[in-house]
């Protein structure tokens, strides 16, 4: 069912103020850090590399739990020195040198950690799949990659990855053969240091083509520290990590940050909600990160209370409504702290630990990283710090397209800071609907609409309009039936400039979303009936 919807019987607000100098936020970080921390002696990157900084507190502390599975129950800090290295060394007795780069394409599992961990030891870069994706997708990275081995759990993507790459002189490997190796570790084991490539990760495609982010050892690193000093991570924290290990929300900050801080964390294979809260009971758990869905799920569950138990808990990946952080609120006592990253340069922002975290907003600069508006106080983001990708991989056209000669990266993302210096997030600077001369961010429109208590969720896109160029399109999955278009559009009116409400209101069973909750609005294809 298609309805258009008029909005123009008023006039249109004004129109964006541009050209304004750059708002950069320099030093916004120092109030992330305890008053214990030497702000101006400040260095991120100070251990070398993630695999330095393991070997050493590995070493100096060899029964400590550091991660648990269901596969292998408490595994200690020498049991993880053991299998990551003869790791190392079975892929080094594969051929695989350092600069090579291997196909990783796992279920979450401590295996998975094993292989991950040994391959950075050895200096060898991790091309991270999703063990979900298409085909095309598998054929894209490992044409794009060039691997030169891959580890594998399903026969079908790896026939994909060993069919589409270049010039896989190892092959396919069984993870399970290279923990069962007993090589000697190799020489140069843990000799990577902060220049050094790590991580290849493609972006999610949700706006094109995926491209190959290669992060760099000190980016890993810087990232990690950041968040450590930030959320007070420390040896007593024990994290129940169910996010997905193939993005950066589950590796670069749910178990990198781990392993840096000497923390511990209890791996569940997939999200639930009652498995997480009993991995919090029964492990003692202090920490949980999660997508917003997951706080949906969890805030759903009669035991939602049980959150309160946690010291801290973080939301990201995707906005989380501000009805649900008072929901989690209410239930639970817990007060979700939001931030913001990216692929090209993992964590940029968040509310503070000590301080007031605001909803709607992902808060301040992380330490080391500088913020700055393209047109004052809002516009395009840009950020720069030991955090920042170096460049993707093997397409210096579309490096330059986003990481200027200073260093910034023009991260796509649109947003504004408010009188405290915390930013929210308005859109995605592709996704800007241009209707009858005036700009309209989705993410506003999607905020205002997400509010009416009949809408479960929203999405916003421009549809062609020969009349007006484009026009606002929502896309709107009802919580009560008694939701029609009529009643939402008075509810925008209410709430938003004329120009901003909706022209075409759009009913759907669901949002397509990938693998980490984000809607692919390349999917809401303008003109198909979904009620």
């Amino acid at each position: 069912m298609i309805i258009m919807v008029d909005a123009s019987s008023d006039e249109p607000g004004p129109r964006p103020v541009t050209g304004a100098a750059p708002a950069v936020a320099t030093q916004a970080w120092r109030r992330h850090l305890p008053p214990s921390v030497d702000v101006d002696g400040l260095d991120l990157l100070a251990g070398g590399s993630l695999p330095r900084v393991l070997a050493t507190r590995w070493a100096n502390a060899p029964a400590v739990n550091v991660l648990h599975s269901a596969e292998h129950g408490w595994r200690t800090a020498a049991d993880m020195e053991r299998a990551t290295s003869r790791v190392a060394a079975g892929l080094a007795a594969r051929g695989l040198r350092r600069g090579d780069r291997l196909a990783l394409c796992m279920e979450t599992s401590s295996l998975f950690v094993d292989v991950y961990l040994g391959a950075l030891r050895l200096g060898v870069v991790v091309v991270l799949l999703n063990p979900s994706c298409s085909e095309a997708e598998a054929r894209h990275i490992a044409r794009d990659a060039d691997p030169a081995g891959a580890v594998v759990s399903d026969a079908q993507r790896g026939a994909w990855i060993a069919d589409a790459a270049p010039s896989l002189r190892a092959g396919l490997v069984a993870a399970a053969s290279l923990a069962e190796d007993g090589a000697a570790a190799p020489a140069g084991l843990d000799g990577v240091g902060p220049s050094d490539p790590a991580l290849l990760m493609y972006t999610s495609g949700t706006t094109g083509t995926p491209k190959g982010a290669l992060l760099s050892h000190g980016n890993l690193l810087a990232s990690a520290t950041a968040l450590r000093l930030a959320w007070r991570w420390t040896e007593q924290d024990r994290l129940v990590l169910a996010l997905p290990l193939f993005h950066a929300h589950g590796l670069g900050v749910g178990l990198n940050g781990t392993l840096l801080s000497g923390a511990s964390a209890v791996l569940l294979p997939r999200f639930d909600a009652a498995a997480v809260l009993d991995a919090a009971s029964q492990h003692r758990a202090t920490l949980f990160f999660g997508v917003p869905t997951m706080y949906t799920r969890l805030a759903a569950e009669p035991r939602a209370a049980e959150l309160s138990r946690l010291r801290l808990c973080v939301s990201g990946s995707a906005p989380l409504a501000a009805a649900m952080h008072a929901r989690i609120e209410e239930l639970s006592g817990q007060r979700i702290l939001e931030r913001y990253g990216m692929t090209e340069t993992l964590m940029n922002v968040s509310n503070p630990h000590d301080g007031e975290r605001r909803p709607g907003t992902v808060g301040l600069p992380l330490p080391g990283v500088e913020l700055r508006m393209a047109d004052g106080a809002a516009g395009e983001i840009q950020v720069r710090g030991p955090n920042v990708f170096g460049g993707y991989w093997r397409n210096p056209q579309a490096t330059a397209a986003v990481l200027d000669e200073d260093g910034w990266f023009h991260t796509g993302d649109v947003g504004e800071l408010d009188e405290a210096g915390y930013l929210r997030i308005a859109g995605r600077t592709r996704e800007l609907i241009i209707t009858g001369g005036y700009n309209v961010y989705p993410r506003e429109v999607e905020d205002a609409l997400s509010v009416h208590p009949w809408v479960a969720e929203a999405a916003v896109v421009g549809a062609p309009s020969e009349e007006w160029g484009e026009v606002v399109t929502a896309f709107v999955v009802a919580a009560d039936p008694r939701l029609d278009a009529g009643t939402l559009t008075r509810h925008a009116r209410a709430k938003l400039a004329p120009y901003k409400v909706p022209r075409d209101v759009r009913f759907v069973a669901a949002l397509p979303r990938n693998a980490m909750d984000k809607v692919v609005k390349q999917q809401l294809v303008v003109g198909e009936e979904s009620r």
